[in-house]
């Protein structure tokens, strides 16, 4: 997906391995929650491509920072919706990079809201480095070293403005594909 002088991994690749990795793991009644917004959006293909059960969870960890003061406030800030009892279900958070770990931390602190799991795994597609926080994931796409100054950035592109005439009968097939953006802060 990415073009040749992108030194960025291929996202559609992260994903595969990702998905491969979680295959043997998950069961139709485990529960998936994506956090907004690359992290839902990798979540949405994973539900579906592991046939997933149980509907699709979704946070948004913005009022959950402990790095707010830093940051500020998203501008599109989206409600958390969890359709499903948490309590002493088996979970996977799911996000696009994993890079401090404050995310995830502010995550797991939207999730206690609603219950108390039975376990908690986290699957990411990128790991960047940089942690902050003793917070690693269990499933991984892939990882890449970034400075201070970089990050990344996962987009969506419509799988037929990328394969116009290519008619696969692919299952995931509508799905959009994934790309990923490196960003000089």
């Amino acid at each position: 997906m990415n073009n040749s002088g992108n030194p960025l991994p291929d996202a559609e690749q992260l994903f595969a391995r990702l998905l491969d990795q979680m295959k043997p793991v998950v069961k139709p009644d485990t529960g998936i929650i994506g956090i907004f917004t690359g992290g839902v959006w990798v979540a949405e293909r994973l539900h579906k491509a592991l046939g997933i059960q149980v509907p699709l969870g979704t946070l948004d960890v913005s009022f959950y920072r402990d790095d707010f003061d830093k940051i500020g406030l998203h501008r599109n800030v989206k409600t958390s919706d969890i359709p499903f009892d948490v309590e002493g279900r088996h979970l996977i958070l799911v996000d696009d990079v994993l890079y401090t770990g404050r995310t995830i931390r502010a995550a797991l602190n939207v999730m206690f809201d609603y219950g108390r799991p039975a376990s908690v795994q986290l699957a990411a597609l990128l790991n960047r480095g940089g942690r902050e926080l003793p917070i690693a994931a269990d499933f991984l796409g892939g990882e890449i070293a970034l400075a201070v100054s970089q990050s990344i950035e996962l987009v969506r592109i419509p799988r037929a403005a990328v394969h116009a005439n290519n008619h696969s009968d692919d299952s995931l097939s509508s799905d959009p594909l994934f790309s990923l953006v490196l960003n000089e802060n």
